[in-house]
């Protein structure tokens, strides 16, 4: 009898969990994004116990937290679980035609992609009339420290955040891979001051990249926009005149999700 209720008290105590851990995220979705307290509040429960929820949930990336809000917002692993959420609809419909525009007046190709755990994910792609592709990157993972838009959408994040996504040590692809979490901080330092990112040969010799980044209607860095071509035509001299149309593309598919600076 005594093993029988302790069996059913740590079934009851599951459950709840699961059911608190449930909530959690239709609270986030509803609101959009939230801060512990305010979860704990909706919930009638307190901090300590969202926050051990909220840290099982990050680290499986069902939430994410905001760069410097202590709030969070929903990750992207409810896009994999679902098959698709309206987040990546939106950013699909509203990025094709401005991909291919800028596609065009780069001459390379271009992708939009999102985080996705400790990776970076393309999740939408345009050739340019110059480029020749052998084959697509939608639906492909990169390493975020090796590729342009993976820089930009750690720039967004805490530095406690950026160090949790990258860890401890930096796999090399080339020589020119960032191998140091300190060379990649300072790094993301002028990211975030100049609005781009830039990549010269760390993922694959002779590919060089520029990305910049593109916010949802609340202001939060949602997705990076990338041009990417071979180094003897996407050259580093070329890296400020790309940006710029990078910056002013990434600009427009913001608003479409209804971001004003």
């Amino acid at each position: 009898m005594v093993i029988r209720d302790v069996e059913d008290n740590g079934r009851t105590a599951a459950v709840q969990s699961v059911d608190r851990a449930l909530l959690v995220l239709e609270i986030i979705a509803k609101l959009g994004q939230a801060g512990v307290t305010e979860i704990a509040t909706e919930l009638g429960v307190h901090k300590s116990t969202v926050s051990r929820l909220i840290t099982v949930l990050e680290s499986r990336g069902y939430v994410e937290q905001l760069s410097g809000r202590g709030k969070y917002r929903l990750g992207f692993s409810i896009v994999r679980l679902a098959g698709s959420t309206s987040a990546q609809v939106d950013l699909v419909g509203q990025s094709q035609g401005t991909c291919n525009e800028l596609a065009d007046a780069s001459g390379e190709t271009t992708n939009l992609a999102v985080l996705d755990g400790n990776r970076v994910i393309n999740i939408v792609e345009a050739m340019g009339p110059g480029s020749i592709a052998l084959l697509s990157w939608v639906g492909k993972s990169c390493p975020l420290h090796a590729t342009s838009s993976g820089k930009v959408l750690l720039a967004d994040l805490v530095p406690s955040q950026m160090r949790k996504r990258v860890g401890a040590k930096l796999e090399m692809f080339t020589e020119n891979t960032i191998t140091k979490v300190a060379d990649l901080a300072a790094e993301l330092v002028e990211v975030r001051k100049n609005g781009w990112a830039s990549v010269r040969e760390e993922l694959e010799i002779g590919l060089n990249a520029v990305a910049a980044p593109v916010y949802d209607g609340g202001g939060v860095v949602v997705a990076a926009l990338s041009v990417s071509g071979p180094a003897y035509r996407l050259g580093p001299d070329r890296f400020a005149e790309v940006a710029e149309l990078t910056v002013a593309s990434a600009a427009d598919i913001s608003r479409r999700l209804g971001y004003f600076a």
